[in-house]
């Protein structure tokens, strides 16, 4: 598995994780969120269980839960910081332990870990400060992981899902993100940042990014599910979303009542120098 390369500039001042309102927007239904969002290839999980000292996890904007079951189902303990006070509160319900902070302000109050994880949330942390933060909370040889499932749309269905967010959102994120499917890799330059964030703290080997390929199958009603909890979404009055839903659920139509969506899962990782044996 490939090293990244050094030599990435710190992120600028600007980066999603300035954008609290937005970061901490989908807890609005976390049912939804819990039953509409992808989950990640076991495999990634099996990868970043390989190369930890023990089984205690921590689990960086936990939300729902998603990535944390996953982990637990493969042997780990798992404690969830998260932000989102009702993402929170749903996921507690389920019998995960979780506290309530934005991870650069958390305390480890004296606590180590095995492993500092991630799913597709990091982006809402200051790389820096959060990379920090997890050096902080990790034991001697102990893993920081981040990772997210990184959609790959087909062409002709990322032109379709333009033009409906240009009619309806002209210059919304969603629609530059669709416009510009194919010709930008926005996951790339997630990545180089986590990646960034990492080697400036100085308490970690050089970081390394896995990649884990794999695809999903949405019918009209589980893309129409899913569309309301990613970002920029939770926004929209309830006029608009309809509309946007309407316009979507027509491409879906004209594309056979479903599409195949590609993802890969992108993991930025590295591990703290091991202990004196």
């Amino acid at each position: 598995m490939p090293t990244l390369p050094p030599g990435v500039p710190p992120p600028p001042p600007q980066g999603p994780h300035r954008i609290r309102n937005l970061a901490e927007s989908f807890g609005t239904d976390p049912a939804r969120y819990d039953r509409a969002r992808p989950r990640y290839p076991d495999a990634v999980v099996a990868a970043v269980a390989a190369r930890i000292p023990g089984p205690e996890v921590v689990d960086v904007g936990i939300g729902t839960g998603i990535a944390a079951r996953q982990f637990r189902a493969a042997g780990c303990t798992v404690l969830g910081v998260e932000a989102d006070p009702r993402m929170a509160e749903w996921t507690r319900r389920r019998g995960i332990a979780v506290e309530v902070a934005a991870f650069e302000a958390w305390d480890p109050a004296g606590r180590t870990f095995d492993a500092v994880v991630s799913g597709q949330t990091w982006h809402w942390v200051d790389p820096v400060a959060g990379a920090a933060k997890a050096a902080e909370a990790l034991r001697p040889g102990g893993r920081l992981a981040v990772f997210w499932n990184a959609d790959r749309p087909p062409q002709d269905v990322a032109r379709a899902f333009a033009e409906v967010y240009g009619r309806l959102l002209p210059g919304s994120p969603a629609h530059r993100r669709w416009a510009s499917a194919g010709t930008v890799d926005g996951y790339a330059m997630l990545c180089a940042k986590a990646a960034g964030g990492i080697r400036a703290t100085g308490t970690y080997g050089d970081p390394e990014q896995w990649s884990f390929p794999w695809e999903r199958t949405y019918s009209r009603e589980e893309w129409l599910d899913q569309l309301p909890t990613t970002g920029g979404h939770s926004g929209l009055s309830s006029a608009d979303l309809a509309k946007l839903l309407d316009g979507i659920g027509e491409v879906v139509d004209a594309a056979g009542g479903s599409f195949t969506m590609p993802y890969d899962t992108l993991v930025v990782t590295a591990a703290t120098a091991p202990g004196s044996p």
